[in-house]
């Protein structure tokens, strides 16, 4: 099928119905970016194609003849049909592009997605990913209720209605200020004595917190917290102030460790609290094609436990 001879093309159309909409021929010429000259010889040639005089040129502006009128009503109903149509093309064009939606906690999307993230780009470039970052029960939350494709949680157990495998091991330590009185003790800390210190906790639904919490818990209650705070920055602020101790994730502490802004207390017998890295995903729908190389790099970045 061919289009029948004079079939004008959309932009004239559209700069048609400018000019029945604002009222002259300047007017739609500014909202279509080109002269007034310009878009008076772009209407010439359309009448000339159509054979139909299609403005009332005058020293006031231009108006529209019948036969105008009538070729703007039928000009929107085309421009619609065309925005319809590109609009279609667009989202197809969006479905055609594999897309891979993640959900991380902040401990993970702030120091391992950004790396995974570039690796997958270098061996999946043609993936588009969108991440959300949460506390991990919230992380959960999205991936049971399909707002993700795949999870990145920290914690002592796997959830029991997802599927789920461990990534590796991250080390929790104790970090105290310069100022406190723990930061020059010559004994160890015990667990018995963490436990009954007020610490900076994170907030409920943090895996950090779910780990040591349990780790404390199996030895006595632990203290009531003397703060509770919605992320690991907000608590390595409030520990170098002296506040109270902290229990973060080696990857966070590390630099203030190094900088000296924040003292590590080893704990009597070694390194005692670790939670676990793992993917998470709805039991039943493994992680296939994008989401397994991801989870994959995930696993091969991170250290066993």
């Amino acid at each position: 099928m061919t289009l029948p001879p004079g079939t004008p093309d959309l932009e004239v159309l559209d700069l048609l119905v400018s000019v029945a909409e604002l009222g002259s021929l300047g007017a739609a010429a500014r909202r279509h970016g080109i002269s007034q000259p310009a878009a008076s010889m772009r209407i010439s040639a359309l009448e000339r194609r159509l054979h139909l005089r299609l403005l009332d040129r005058g020293p006031t502006g231009s108006a529209l003849t019948d036969a105008g009128r009538a070729v703007v009503d039928r000009a929107r109903d085309v421009l619609e049909a065309a925005r319809s149509f590109g609009d279609a093309v667009a989202e197809l064009r969006a479905r055609a592009v594999p897309r891979l939606r993640v959900a991380a906690s902040k401990t993970i999307a702030d120091h391992r997605i950004p790396q995974w993230l570039q690796t997958l780009r270098d061996t999946h470039p043609e993936v588009s990913v969108a991440l959300e970052v949460a506390n991990s029960r919230q992380v959960m939350d999205m991936v049971r209720g399909g707002g993700a494709d795949l999870g990145f949680v920290e914690g002592p157990h796997p959830p029991p209605d997802l599927g789920s495998c461990v990534l590796g091991a991250d080390e929790l330590v104790v970090v105290v200020a310069p100022a406190h009185a723990w930061a020059t003790r010559r004994d160890p800390l015990t667990v018995d004595e963490l436990a009954a210190t007020p610490l900076l906790w994170r907030e409920p639904g943090s895996g950090t917190r779910d780990a040591v919490w349990e780790a404390l818990a199996e030895r006595a209650e632990p203290a009531r917290p003397a703060a509770e705070l919605g992320s690991a920055a907000t608590i390595v602020a409030a520990a170098r102030t002296a506040l109270a101790p902290a229990v973060l994730s080696r990857l966070i502490a590390a630099p203030d460790l190094a900088s000296g802004a924040l003292v590590e207390v080893p704990l009597a017998g070694g390194p005692v609290l670790t939670r676990q890295f793992r993917a998470v995903w709805r039991r039943g729908a493994p992680p296939s094609g994008p989401a397994r190389a991801l989870a994959d790099i995930a696993a091969g970045d991170l250290p066993a436990q």
